[in-house]
Order: C-alpha cells, then sequence, then structure tokens
C-alpha cells in the first residue's frame, strides 16, 4: 500500500484548476482575501516588527517580499514573517474537528512560492485547496490538542505539499518534502496554554519557514527521513501513537474541505466565536452589565481545556493569553457590546470593573456540545442577575460559521476595515477588485506589489 506521504504527494502533484467547482474557487478567493487583510493587521505587531528586523539582515538571489513593507529577503525569512502578520490578531478562520487550527496560516508560505514561481492566480488557488484538505484531514484522524503537539505540525504539512506544488516540485520530489517536514519539526501545544507567549503568533509561521525550506532542499534532491509515518520511530509511534488512514481527498465529485472552514468575526480564538456571539445576545437581555451576578458558560471540552483551563485565563497578563481566554473574551462582549483587538491593550486588561465580571463568570463543559463538536461549536450562556431573575441565550452556529457564512460584502467589509489602516481608500479597492479576479491574474507576485504601504 502506498505511505501516507505517497497518498499527499500524489495529490498534491495531480490536482488540477478544472477539477474545482465554481463555489470552492469562489470561497478560497473569500479565504485569501481574508487572510491578507488579517495580514494588514498585524503589520505593527511587535513579533512581526522583530521579524521584519531579522529578515532585514538577510538577502537572496532569488528574493521574496514581505507583505506591506515590500522587504526583499530570503523565501524562508518572508514566509516567517508574512505568516505571522496573518496570524497575529488572531483573526483569520478555523477550522474544527478531532483537531484543530487554522488552515489559512499555510497562505502565507503559499503566495511567497507563487511570487518566486511567477506563479498564477489559478496555481495558487489550486495550491490553497491541496493544503486545506491535507489540514483539515489531519485535523479528523488526529486530536493533536489531547497528544500534546501543536495543530501547526498538521500546518506544516499542508503548507509543504502546498509550496512543492507551487515551486514545481515532482511527485517524488514531494514526498521527500514532506519527510523532510514531518520527521524534523514537531512543535509542542504549549504554545497555546497557561501564559500564552509573543509565539503564538510565531508557531504555524515557523512551520511555513520550515516546510518551504525543505521544499527548496528536495527540489535539489536532498532525500528525507522517511517513511515518516510509518517507520520504526516515526510519527505513527512516537507523536500519533497509532496508525491513521485519511479520508479520500476533495475531487471526482467528493467535497472539498475548505468548504467547511470557518470565519471570524471577531480577532479571537476561535472556541471563542460562538461564546462571543453568545455573550452579544444576552447583553441585549440583560441591560446594565452591572446587574450581573454570575455567568455560565456551557460549551465543548476541547476549547474550556484551551481557553479556560488555566488560572491566568481569568487574569491574563497579555494580549496572547486574553485572546485566548474565554471568561475574559465573554466578558469584554458583556461590557462593550463588541471585541476588537484594543480590547486586548493593557488599559483594558487591567480594568477593575472589568476583571471583576471575569471573576463572575464559570465554564463547565456541555455534553450535547462535546457530542456535536464535530459539527460546530455549541454554546449555551447563562446569566442570573442580582434580582435573582435568570436570562437564558444559546448559540449554535456563529456569524462566520460555515453552516452561517459570511457574505461576500460582509468579507469585504472586513477587509476593508483592516487595510484601510495602511492603504489609503483607492488602493484598498484596487485589491478587493483584484482579489475577485485572483483566477485571471498571470503572475501573484503583481497582489504582493500591491499590499506595498
Amino acid at each position: 500500500m502506498p505511505t501516507i506521504a505517497e497518498n499527499l504527494a500524489e495529490y498534491a502533484t495531480t490536482l488540477k484548476f478544472e477539477d474545482l467547482p465554481a463555489e470552492v474557487v469562489h470561497n478560497t478567493k473569500r479565504i485569501i482575501m481574508d487572510t491578507l487583510g488579517c495580514a494588514f493587521g498585524g503589520f505593527g505587531s511587535e513579533p512581526a516588527t522583530m521579524a521584519r528586523e531579522l529578515a532585514a539582515d538577510i538577502t537572496s538571489r532569488q528574493p521574496a517580499t514581505i507583505f506591506c513593507s515590500g522587504q526583499q529577503t530570503s523565501l524562508d525569512l518572508a514566509v516567517f514573517v508574512n505568516g505571522i502578520m496573518i496570524r497575529y490578531l488572531d483573526f483569520n478562520d478555523g477550522y474544527i474537528s478531532k483537531g484543530s487550527g487554522h488552515p489559512s496560516d499555510s497562505i502565507g508560505a503559499l503566495l511567497s512560492s507563487a511570487e518566486i514561481a511567477h506563479a498564477g492566480g489559478r496555481e495558487l488557488i489550486v495550491a490553497t485547496v491541496i493544503a486545506y484538505e491535507i489540514f483539515c484531514r489531519l485535523c479528523d484522524v488526529l486530536e493533536n490538542k489531547q497528544l500534546g503537539f501543536d495543530h501547526v505540525v498538521m500546518g506544516g504539512i499542508g503548507s509543504v505539499a502546498g509550496a512543492s506544488r507551487l515551486l514545481g516540485l515532482n511527485r517524488e520530489q514531494t514526498i521527500e518534502a514532506i519527510n523532510l517536514t514531518v520527521t524534523p519539526y514537531v512543535a509542542l501545544n504549549q504554545t497555546r496554554v497557561e501564559n500564552v507567549s509573543k509565539w503564538k503568533a510565531c508557531g504555524y509561521a515557523n512551520a511555513n519557514r520550515n516546510a518551504v525550506f525543505a521544499a527548496q532542499l528536495a527540489k535539489r534532491g536532498m532525500t528525507g527521513p522517511g517513511p515518516a509515518f510509518e517507520g520504526r520511530d516515526a510519527f505513527f509511534r512516537v507523536v500519533s501513537r497509532k496508525p491513521f488512514e485519511l479520508a479520500p481527498f476533495g475531487g471526482s465529485g467528493r467535497p472539498f474541505k475548505i468548504m467547511e472552514c470557518s470565519t471570524k468575526r471577531y480577532p479571537l480564538g476561535q472556541y471563542s466565536q460562538t461564546v462571543v456571539q453568545a455573550a452579544l445576545d444576552m447583553r441585549a437581555l440583560i441591560g446594565d452589565v452591572r446587574n450581573v451576578a454570575d455567568v455560565h458558560v456551557s460549551t465543548l471540552q476541547t476549547g474550556l481545556n484551551s481557553m479556560a483551563g488555566d488560572p491566568q485565563k481569568w487574569r491574563p497578563a497579555n494580549r496572547e493569553t486574553a485572546d485566548h481566554s474565554i471568561p475574559y473574551t465573554a466578558a469584554v462582549a458583556l461590557m462593550y457590546g463588541t471585541v476588537n483587538h484594543h480590547h486586548f491593550d493593557p488599559e483594558h486588561l487591567r480594568n477593575a470593573e472589568l476583571l471583576d465580571l471575569v471573576s463572575r463568570i464559570r465554564c463547565s463543559a456541555s455534553e450535547e456540545a462535546n457530542r456535536r463538536e464535530a459539527e460546530m461549536n455549541l454554546c449555551d450562556f447563562d446569566v442570573t442577575l442580582r434580582s435573582g431573575e435568570r436570562k437564558s441565550v444559546r448559540c449554535e452556529y456563529h456569524r462566520g460559521h460555515w453552516r452561517n457564512p459570511m457574505k461576500d460584502a460582509e468579507m469585504e467589509e472586513k477587509f476593508r476595515a483592516l487595510a484601510a489602516e495602511l492603504l489609503p481608500r483607492e488602493r484598498v479597492e484596487a485589491l478587493v477588485a483584484q482579489l475577485w479576479k485572483l483566477d485571471a491574474l498571470p503572475d501573484v507576485g503583481t497582489l504582493l506589489t500591491m499590499t506595498r504601504i
């Protein structure tokens, strides 16, 4: 039987643009737009600034462009910087199954690979679908949080497959690139728990950096330690701790996983999207938030483990911990009627009234939410007022969930709001128009040039 790496490489080298239904192409454009918007939002962040300073020390005979700044550097460092910018606000899309994570982070690797290969928009769309298929299918069989490894392990595998396609690797070279990504790089889930560090925005970016480096080596003839999954001391034995099989990939009438990813309306962890939606619905029922005596959030255990499982989530000391805190973001929604990236600034993290409200929030797992985890992120939100009156709200599909998707106009609105902080209106509109016509773009490098501030 073919190995996992052989199956992945076969799919990565044979999927064609003509295999993609029109709705898949359209949704891929939406996701690429959303991802670029998030990159604009993360441009000024500390991690991105640090990474740009590092990248400025490196020149390359085959340079790649850093979003917004227009700096030229090596492919792997451009991918690293761009990936941090995409991830920083925690605003890009997500996928939840047995495992979970953010497949759009892979787009940071794909845009730069397409740029140096002078690939067109159609090839970028195909590579994006490939990365999503692989990431999501791996999430369907791997409970990464329970096993203790970060979702960027699965992300790097999707990224190397998509980047290998764009860089022109053949099937055998792609197998080696996958081996060179899987065996040397296994990231731990400590990135997402307890006092979350600045590295949170960098984990997937680093997986992308490793992935394109592996693809460049494999194209030059480097062989990797394999079989990466089935070998004696390989992934099955050490990481997943048991063998698995992946379901057939999208195509030939089978659905594509990129259609089952959810977009974020708020810049915070994906397990909080439904909780915040429920909190906002509740806010309309309770009036003055000072009337609240007790809040009970009931949702799935997986979300609570990562976003309410540590004492730090009730007293977040930094942005990275706060945007990964269910109690903190629920309290922000109740108090302010929205959640935006400014609510993670120090003035809010130290707000005594807000922290008092956080202390009145309890979280517990719901059997129904756990049972329906692969379908949705269910939340029951119950409030007891100081008068003794009780209010209850249930949210099943937050706006942006793949079963309740944002409209194209909403996607554009989100992009414009993020890009407008760096670009004048006419250039934002030009980018929007070009992204909708991505499949007609002959060279993706044009798109990166259009992001320069």
